[in-house]
């Protein structure tokens, strides 16, 4: 009975749409294969592209979803970019939107209610679970002939990039939603190889005559010198709290401190705290959370707690009373993705890898490919349009107009530009990053930037668009500090499963990064026993960690057949 409700929506879905197309002159077109092994078809409007020519002859309207950053403009249309983009095309977008503090809740019931859900979702960050799912239940129509017929600009990324346009098509050969690409670097000079970069306080260093640490047992005391010398270092900075010699937020991305404990063991760390896996030069996928050097690292890490070097706050506190402790001039030691988001970034530096066992820093899942999102924009199946949606989204993969969307604009009416409108050597337009100053680069561009789907390949820097400064300190801090310190062959690669391995290893995810994620925690505070250690083995076992290693191992045996 259940399966037979599950199909009547679809096919409701599907009728529903057809309807609604066929309303507006459209006629039926077969696409093929859904989410699973049913055929469905669905249909798009069959527009002469010369019809479709920004900006057109009449304003038409289209409805949207989005979210915005808490603090920041909520009316995209007040934003400069849209302004713009609205007189450019004469397409007005009715939006609706939410704050993206709120999203994770609130779009699984946007998605739910097919009655109210506007025709696309622009910055939906979908992961592959929610996609094919979505595609599955006929909530969201596939793109690739829209692709072909309206976006010339994406067709065009997909020819540069071609790696691209398979890692957002499934396994039968469908695309259900536009992505997000930003290169900067490639493979081991990656900016995304690492998230949470290590900083550490210079000032404090060169105040106290310490040098910078290369190894735990020097990093360990200079953590007390820290703290030992709290007194000293808050009458010489004129600080003002207690200082804290090494704070962080365990398990939260970018600030999560395990990039420290690469040196132990096997020299895995952790790099991707969503699967808490890594590729072997052997190309065989393992779980650090079996490995002696998470065991061992952790064992480091719950010492340093016990010396009061660890803010006590690092399990607990939000982003928020994270950055403000952190401009406030007290800590010692912090993570983050740039410094310059929670401290001055002058007096800081990146800390480089530290030999324990061995050294080594293990890239980020994923990012040998770059940034890369593969379900940043969806149309769904209320588009009375689609043609004219996927034109409409086709200006976002313009060279000149992702990186606006990504960073922020120029010609503001007050505040701070991200860029200033120049030009390249050949005289065409070209945005020239503004330099920040005391600017901090995340709060600046949530005030302009609009996210949502677009490219920017590296081939596009010195024509279209300059490196952001702080883009390239970072890139150059990798490089030269953590580039050679990468030993190992290979990053996970970023894999479109299908949706039955999807689920399966989303169900299975969900224990299993708890379980490890709990013991980082308890760990690090508490310590833990040669008994608790097996324990956390014998859970992973009966968690299924086994079964989600070979899905990912299939996955990452073809990826490389491909390669070769």
């Amino acid at each position: 009975m259940n399966k037979f409700y599950k199909s009547l929506l679809v096919i409701l879905a599907v009728v529903m749409m057809a309807g609604m197309l066929a309303a507006c002159g459209n006629k039926a077109a077969d696409t093929g294969k859904s989410g699973g092994d049913t055929k469905t078809e669905t249909t798009t409007t069959d527009v002469d592209p010369a019809s479709l020519a920004f900006p057109l002859k009449e304003k038409a309207t289209i409805t949207a979803l989005t979210n915005y950053p808490v603090g920041s403009e909520s009316d995209p249309n007040k934003r400069t970019i849209f302004k713009r983009l609205e007189e450019a095309t004469n397409v007005h977008v009715d939006w609706k939107t939410i704050q993206s503090d709120q999203w994770g809740d609130k779009i699984t019931l946007e998605m739910s209610n097919i009655k109210t859900l506007p025709e696309l979702v622009f910055n939906a960050g979908f992961g592959d679970t929610d996609l094919l799912k979505y595609a599955k239940q006929g909530v969201i129509i596939p793109v690739e002939d829209l692709i072909e017929k309206y976006m010339p600009n994406l067709k065009k990324v997909f020819e540069l990039a071609p790696e691209y346009k398979a890692m957002v098509t499934d396994e039968n050969g469908h695309i259900w939603a536009f992505p997000w690409i930003e290169q900067l670097g490639y493979e081991k000079t990656a900016i995304q190889t690492i998230g949470n970069m290590p900083f550490i306080n210079t000032a404090w260093l060169d105040f106290l005559g310490l040098q910078m640490p290369g190894t735990v047992d020097e990093f360990e005391q200079v953590l007390i010198a820290f703290r030992d010398n709290a007194d000293a270092l808050k009458a010489e900075f004129n600080i003002d709290g207690d200082i804290i010699p090494m704070s962080c937020i365990v398990n939260d991305g970018d600030q999560d401190p395990y990039i420290l404990i690469n040196g132990f063991g096997e020299g895995y760390g952790d790099p991707d705290r969503g699967t808490h896996l890594v590729l072997t030069d052997d190309l065989k996928v393992v779980s650090v959370a079996t490995s002696e050097g998470f065991k061992k690292g952790t064992q480091w890490l719950h010492k340093l707690y016990e010396e009061k070097l660890i803010d006590p706050e690092a399990f607990t506190q939000e982003w928020s009373t994270y950055v403000a402790k952190g401009k406030s001039g007290r800590y010692g030691v912090l993570f983050s993705w740039d410094v310059a988001n929670i401290a001055k970034l002058e007096g800081w530096a990146p800390l480089p890898a530290l030999q324990a066992d061995t050294k080594n820093i293990t890239p980020q899942s994923g990012s040998f490919t770059s940034g890369f999102n593969r379900g940043r924009c969806v149309v769904t199946v209320n588009a009375k349009n689609p043609a004219l949606i996927a034109a409409w989204i086709d200006q976002m993969y313009d060279p000149f107009q992702s990186p606006q969307n990504n960073w922020g604009t120029y010609g503001e009416d007050d505040g701070f530009d991200i860029f200033v409108l120049g030009e390249n050597e050949k005289g065409e337009k070209m945005l020239k990053h503004a330099p920040l100053g005391d600017h901090s680069p995340v709060e600046v561009r949530e005030a302009e930037s609009v996210n949502g789907p677009l490219a920017i390949l590296d081939s596009y820097y010195g024509v279209y668009v300059t490196c952001p400064d702080d883009a390239q300190y970072r890139l150059d801090w990798i490089k030269d500090i953590y580039t050679p310190d990468m030993n190992f062959k290979y990053a996970m690669p970023n894999v479109f499963m299908t949706a039955d391995d999807t689920k399966t290893v989303s169900d299975l995810s969900a224990d299993l990064r708890k379980v490890v994620n709990t013991a980082k925690s308890d760990w690090i505070m508490n310590g833990f026993t040669e008994d608790d250690w097996n324990k956390l083995q014998s859970d992973l076992k009966a968690y299924k960690l086994d079964d989600y290693i070979a899905i990912y191992q299939k996955y990452v045996d073809a990826y490389y057949a491909d390669q070769k």
